[in-house]
């Protein structure tokens, strides 16, 4: 980058001298600082959470698509269901390798523009689906799906906290990743809409022979839409923005520099890159993401299938889905709103995966009871959904820097993803209908994300209460200079 793409224009000068001159303290009172909130609520809100609705039925409506006829299809019936899974998993391939590079690269871009044309790519990828022919037109479609959301998911966490403080992080993410489990139970009413009206010539067992493809143009097309909206409405940097008048640019400012300190425009700091690829706590949050991946990538491709093992037809499995990830969006909100209250992430994390991990447990040990089994099916999308969104705030703060974000959410995130890979894959039709395979080594991986979430809780109190003897309690609305050290700055403090 040259120098005078590095230095800040005079109007993010004027707002950084504006914001810096009551000191370190907070330059807004709260009525006018719960506005601001509120206004930025009403835009950021509605358009990313909807953005993550259509990306993540995108990203799932494969496993909604295989009870349609997909595979009979393109896949040659596909009787082990093996090519089903590497269709499914192509995605985590491009997805895992591209989220480091494009988040990173995300910062010298303006969020409206970067996301704006992710959703665009994504959505075209998903849309060309519905003309897929074949294993390999199944393939590639899946891989651009996976490098387009690759811009989008590791970027908004990083976006958000351009603009909400720590403790507003949990709630907001948990609304926005709440619409994952929302896309669950809107891709089972859609499936089984589609499934009901039957488009083409009738299929025994299976409806309308082009019900997969109507599935995906209806799925797809709309997040085109909505990221050509995205272009013109998201707002972009706090400095930058036209969104926000000069006095809301000067609160937004103050809000940034909370407990951390934030970069003034379009840069990257490469140090806090090394800074990143070398902290311990980033490969634990990883492990922690890997085992609830491996469980979300197998609830969202094959829980329709599992629901239809308990005795119903395809079109009920895929309407019984809806219910199990209602629940989990409220759990998900309760919980990260309680979070916030609290501010502590770990003991809520390790939490939601013992309840991740007790669901599966209860389908292996209970083979007959389908009672028993559905709500098992709650535990695991409860305490999954909640795990992911819990974690994704709790690293949004805890990097300290926004380099240090940019580099270390994709990375948790894609060492995470390799658990959707290995969650694309151990359920194949030949272990049917018990599955006991795929139950059984999710169960362990949940249970080993609960110890990671406490080995990171007990570290991050740890340090707290070691910087708090050495330097004293900060005062939690100070500017802290994280732009040397990142979160190793002595003022610095985690969220436990």
């Amino acid at each position: 980058m040259s120098d005078e793409e590095k230095r800040p224009s005079s109007d993010e000068r004027e707002i950084k001298s504006t914001s810096d001159a009551g000191g370190n303290k907070p330059i807004t009172t709260s009525d006018e600082e719960k506005r601001f909130v509120r206004k930025l609520d009403r835009r950021i809100l509605p358009i990313t959470c909807l953005l993550y609705l259509f990306a993540y039925l995108d990203r799932t409506n494969l496993g909604n698509a295989r009870l349609q006829g997909l595979a009979e299809e393109n896949l040659g019936g596909d009787p082990t269901g093996k090519l089903f899974d590497w269709v499914n998993s192509a995605f985590f391939f491009s997805y895992i390798i591209c989220q480091v590079p494009a988040t990173i690269t995300s910062k010298l871009f303006p969020p409206s523009y970067w996301i704006a044309a992710a959703a665009v790519g994504w959505g075209t990828c998903s849309t060309l689906m519905a003309t897929t022919f074949n294993f390999g037109s199944l393939i590639a479609a899946r891989i651009g799906l996976g490098v387009f959301e690759a811009g989008f998911g590791p970027a908004i966490p990083l976006y958000f906290s351009f603009f909400y403080t720590r403790t507003e992080m949990g709630l907001r993410m948990a609304y926005w990743f709440g619409f994952a489990a929302v896309a669950g139970a809107f891709g089972g009413l859609i499936a089984f809409g589609v499934q009901q009206v039957g488009y083409g010539p009738y299929l025994a067992g299976v409806g309308g022979e082009w019900d997969w493809k109507v599935l995906f143009l209806i799925e797809g097309m709309p997040a085109v839409l909505l990221g050509v909206l995205t272009f013109f409405a998201l707002p972009d940097r706090p400095e930058s923005t036209r969104y926000l008048n000069a006095r809301e640019r000067e609160i937004a400012i103050e809000r940034m520099n909370r407990g951390t300190s934030a970069d003034v425009g379009a840069m990257i700091n490469k140090e806090h890159i090394m800074i990143a690829l070398f902290d311990w706590r980033i490969y634990t949050g990883g492990m922690i993401y890997f085992g609830v991946n491996c469980a979300l990538a197998s609830i969202s491709a094959f829980l329709p299938t599992i629901i239809k093992t308990f005795g119903y037809t395809n079109a009920l499995a895929q309407l019984l889905t809806v219910p199990p990830y209602a629940v989990a969006a409220i759990v998900l909100c309760m919980t990260s709103y309680t979070s916030d209250r609290m501010q502590n992430r770990g003991l809520a994390v390790a939490g939601a995966c013992a309840v991740g991990s007790i669901g599966y447990l209860l389908l292996l040990t209970v083979p007959s009871n389908v009672h028993v089994r559905y709500f098992a099916v709650f535990c695991i999308t409860s305490g999954t959904y909640t795990a992911i969104g819990l974690i994704i705030a709790w690293f949004a703060h805890n990097l300290g820097s926004e380099t240090k974000k940019a580099t270390g959410i994709p990375m948790f995130m894609a060492i995470g993803q390799c658990g959707s890979i290995l969650g694309s894959h151990i359920y194949p039709s030949t272990d049917g209908p018990r599955y006991i395979r795929g139950f059984a080594v999710s169960c362990g991986l949940e249970a080993f994300a609960t110890v990671c979430a406490l080995v990171l809780w007990v570290s991050y109190t740890y340090d707290n209460a070691k910087r708090d003897r050495e330097y004293g309690r900060p005062d939690p609305a100070a500017n802290v200079d994280t732009s040397k050290l990142a979160d190793k700055a002595p003022m610095f403090r985690y969220m436990a």
